[in-house]
C-alpha cells in the first residue's frame, strides 16, 4: 500500500469526522449551558416584564438556539443515505415534542375536569398577578399614588 491509497485517504477522512464531531459536541454541550440559563432568565423576565408578550424574550432565546443548531450542524458528515433512513426513522418514530404534545393534552383534560392541575394554575396564575402588583408599586412614584 502506497501513502496515496484510498484507504489510507478513507482513514485520514474518518479520523477527521470523529476529531469534527467531538468539536462539534462540545460546541453543542457549551451552546447548551448557555442556553439553560438564557432560557429560565427570559421566560422569567418575560413573566414579570411583558405582561403583552410575556413569550417574546424567551421566544429570541429559542430562536438563537434554533440558529446555533443549524450552525453547528452536529450530524453533518452522516453520510447522505443515513441521513435520509435517520430522518424516516425520526418521521415514523415521532418526537419529544410529540411526547411532551401528549402530556399536555393530558394534562388539559385534568384541568378541564377541575383535578389537581386546575388548582395549581390558580395558585400560579395568583401568585404572577401579585408579583405584578408588587412590582407597579416598585415602579410608581409617590405622586403616582396620591393621584
Amino acid at each position: 500500500m502506497t501513502e496515496h491509497s484510498p484507504e489510507t485517504h478513507n482513514r485520514w477522512t474518518f479520523g477527521r469526522d470523529i476529531l469534527v464531531f467531538q468539536f462539534k459536541l462540545l460546541a453543542d454541550g457549551f451552546r447548551d449551558m448557555v442556553l439553560i440559563p438564557a432560557s429560565l432568565i427570559a421566560g422569567i423576565v418575560g413573566l414579570l416584564f411583558h405582561r403583552d408578550n410575556p413569550e417574546q424574550p424567551f421566544h429570541q432565546v429559542l430562536a438563537l438556539g434554533k440558529r446555533s443548531e443549524y450552525w453547528i450542524n452536529l450530524f453533518g458528515s452522516l453520510p447522505g443515505e443515513q441521513q435520509i433512513e435517520a430522518s424516516v426513522f425520526a418521521s415514523r418514530s415521532g418526537s419529544l415534542d410529540q411526547v411532551v404534545g401528549k402530556l399536555e393534552n393530558m394534562l388539559l383534560e385534568q384541568y378541564e375536569k377541575g383535578g389537581i392541575t386546575a388548582s395549581a394554575k390558580t395558585s400560579i396564575d395568583k401568585s404572577l398577578d401579585a408579583l405584578h402588583r408588587g412590582i407597579d408599586k416598585i415602579g410608581s412614584s409617590p405622586t403616582d399614588e396620591k393621584d
